[in-house]
């Protein structure tokens, strides 16, 4: 019998927050979900279509783009707010098949643009940022991805200000250690990875474990470049020191 092989894009309806206009998005087949290789920062590379081309979804009536954890209901203030810097501007365009990456960005920039108009939660806005850094990431544009890095990380870091760590503690404190170590400032990612490792209402066996890791890495290249280590690097070492047989 012939194999049929199954289209990695499959369509959902979704219905527009703003003015509520039902449209068409793609989305990509769960079982083509897992990635080949996922960077420490959680960016996930893939075989067929890329998943995280098609988070953002945008309205072809009125240009309003939104996520799964978007606000999905606004306030009148948040409505003109929208209608005034983007509805007003908006050319009818229709994002719902297949994305390139270039279109992929332009959905990230506009759903970018609609959360800060919209003053969206701080996590989103974070992921919006993060993910837009991946695409630069997948372009081999540098200097960009290292630019919006360190955008998402400012975002991050007032997520954890103003909300908490909340439920995935772990991963947060995690990812603003990995964030800070590829954004350079070494001595504030030794910090976050430093509170996965020790605090010991942290459970997550993973993140403690990569968090080790990227410690370790971090080390190495502190050293390699002849940095001076931190005195909680310091104090880790002595421990292990005394920990090892002699």
């Amino acid at each position: 019998m012939e194999r049929v092989e199954l289209e990695p894009l499959y369509k959902v309806k979704v219905t527009c927050h703003y003015c509520e206009t039902e449209f068409e998005t793609s989305r990509v087949r769960p079982s083509l979900k897992r990635p080949y290789r996922t960077d420490s920062d959680f960016c996930g590379y893939y075989k067929l279509e890329n998943p995280d081309f098609y988070v953002v979804r945008i309205c072809p009536e009125c240009g309003f783009a939104s996520t799964e954890n978007s606000t999905d209901k606004l306030t009148d203030k948040q409505r003109q707010a929208f209608k005034e810097q983007i509805g007003n501007r908006w050319e009818k365009r229709d994002y719902s098949g297949a994305r390139t990456l270039d279109q992929a960005l332009a959905t990230y920039k506009l759903g970018l643009l609609c959360a800060q108009v919209i003053q969206e939660k701080d996590r989103v806005v974070a992921g919006l940022l993060h993910h837009i850094a991946w695409l630069y990431r997948y372009r081999e544009d540098h200097e960009q991805e290292r630019r919006f890095l360190e955008f998402s990380l400012e975002a991050y870091v007032r997520v954890f200000e103003r909300e908490g760590a909340g439920s995935n503690e772990a991963r947060l404190l995690y990812l603003l250690g990995e964030l800070n170590r590829r954004a350079g400032h070494f001595h504030e990612a030794v910090k976050w990875f430093g509170r996965v490792i020790h605090d010991k209402r942290i459970t997550d066996a993973a993140m403690i474990r990569a968090s080790r890791e990227q410690w370790a890495l971090l080390r190495e290249q502190m050293i390699s470049g002849k940095m001076e280590l931190p005195e909680e690097m310091i104090e880790a070492d002595k421990e292990a020191a005394k920990r090892s047989p002699l």
